[in-house]
């Protein structure tokens, strides 16, 4: 008997007796936490699976069937030109506006297939911290110094980790270059023009169908959200139509998918999400069923949601034990952050940054809540860091991002995050806290 795996065993068992022996059940704030882990895993799936997460599996399968690794090697890749490959991953995150888990799809997908670990990760931050929506939002609510100096600093920032994060682990990216010389240039099966306009229609329901709802009800933000699900079904319909003359998808399948959809919208208008269900099923059942490209894409899309559904699910129930939904408290009471964050110290700082990289924020989230820390006495050099460092990371995140880039890359990509928020937050505060 091998008496030292024994011990390990044992010692299990009776770590697992102990942890339920005295389970507080019954108190009051254990009570509350268990509750708003399961209001926060049930916000999550009904606001953020279906209309965020799908379409990201999606794309990201799209990417690593319809792109060659080569392209994506060619301008994101360790011999990439910098200019061009930083530019081009700053501006493709920034593009999409989503939230910190939404975008984790289309990073593994880039960086899979053979992107370079800094433009990878460049493009990991500046989704969701690049957006164009809530930084007019932070500038309105939290003030004109805040949202300029989050736009102006979310940009730096998104460059400068990718950088770092390049040089520390050069040898790889070394490694990378030398695979980029010898692969050899992949048939090209369409036209790079076909494929940038099948990649825009689904980033477009992307986009279109998390349109947020604006403060005000009239201007051109009001408009755009009131016409959210026209614009979603008019980029689902380009897309049925180029599945059919591109792809080679049966024209039958897109047409049952298409009538399935507008029914329920004209049936029950007031849930949208009842047609959108409709036509992700239906994209799912016909290309997982059909030969060739289609079928390919949708097998590498559930390749992704079987990676990152379960870790994304397992993070939000925990953040939301440990610090509840918007506005409620899980096991670590609200006033000990807001005590914490008050003034312009480092330590207030480096609190900031770091509770915000573990706390989870839908897009648009985070405006509201720094709005209840500021009136709560938070500083401004503490708000900036949190803004910095909360809408990029989350701990589902950080646990997806380990399945894909692995325990050290992920340690130094959230240290960094969290340091150079630190000090942004540090310095923000000195000129105008």
């Amino acid at each position: 008997m091998n008496w030292k795996k024994e011990w390990k065993v044992l010692a299990i068992i009776a770590g697992v007796f102990l942890l339920f022996f005295y389970l507080p059940v019954g108190t009051e704030r254990f009570d509350n936490a268990i509750m708003e882990a399961l209001h926060l895993a049930k916000w999550y799936a009904r606001e953020h699976v279906l209309l965020c997460l799908i379409p990201a599996f999606f794309i990201a399968g799209a990417i690593a069937v319809f792109i060659s690794q080569a392209s994506v090697m060619k301008y994101l890749g360790a011999k990439a030109n910098k200019i061009l490959a930083y530019g081009v991953a700053s501006i493709s995150g920034s593009i999409l506006a989503v939230c910190s888990c939404t975008v984790l799809p289309l990073f593994a997908g880039i960086y899979r297939m053979g992107a370079g670990l800094g433009p990878a990760t460049t493009f990991l931050y500046s989704g969701p911290a690049i957006n164009v929506l809530a930084i007019i939002l932070t500038a309105r609510v939290l003030g004109l110094e805040i949202g300029i100096a989050r736009a102006v600093g979310a940009v730096v920032f998104s460059i400068v980790i990718g950088i770092c994060m390049q040089a520390i682990f050069r040898g790889e990216e070394q490694d990378g270059a030398m695979q980029a010389v010898t692969m050899p240039e992949e048939e090209v099966k369409r036209p790079l023009w076909k494929n940038a306009t099948y990649f825009f229609s689904m980033v477009g329901i992307l986009v279109f169908a998390n349109w947020g709802k604006p403060m005000e009800t009239e201007g051109l933000w009001a408009i755009i959200y009131q016409s959210k699900w026209l614009v979603t079904s008019l980029f689902s319909i380009g897309l049925g139509v180029m599945l059919v003359r591109w792809f080679e998808l049966a024209w039958w399948k897109v047409l049952i998918t298409g009538l399935a959809a507008a029914g329920l919208a004209f049936l029950v208008p007031d849930q949208p999400l009842f047609a959108f269900a409709a036509g992700v099923i239906g994209l799912s059942i016909f290309t997982s069923t059909d030969k060739g490209e289609t079928s390919e894409w949708f097998e590498s899309s559930w390749g992704f949601a079987k990676q990152i559904m379960p870790l994304l699910l397992y993070g939000v129930l925990i953040a939301g034990a440990l610090l509840g939904r918007v506005g409620q408290e899980g096991l670590i009471p609200a006033e000990w952050v807001a005590k914490a964050v008050g003034g312009n110290s480092f330590s207030a700082n480096f609190f900031a940054s770091f509770a915000g990289a573990f706390m989870y924020f839908a897009t648009l989230t985070e405006v509201p809540i720094l709005q209840g820390l500021i009136g709560n006495g938070m500083g401004k050099g503490p708000a900036l860091a949190l803004l910095m460092a909360g809408p990029a990371l989350s701990l589902p995140n950080m646990l997806v991002i380990h399945s894909v880039m692995g325990t050290k890359k992920t340690t130094v990509f959230v240290g960094l995050v969290i340091v150079i928020a630190t000090f942004t937050g540090l310095i923000f505060g000195t000129f105008f806290g």
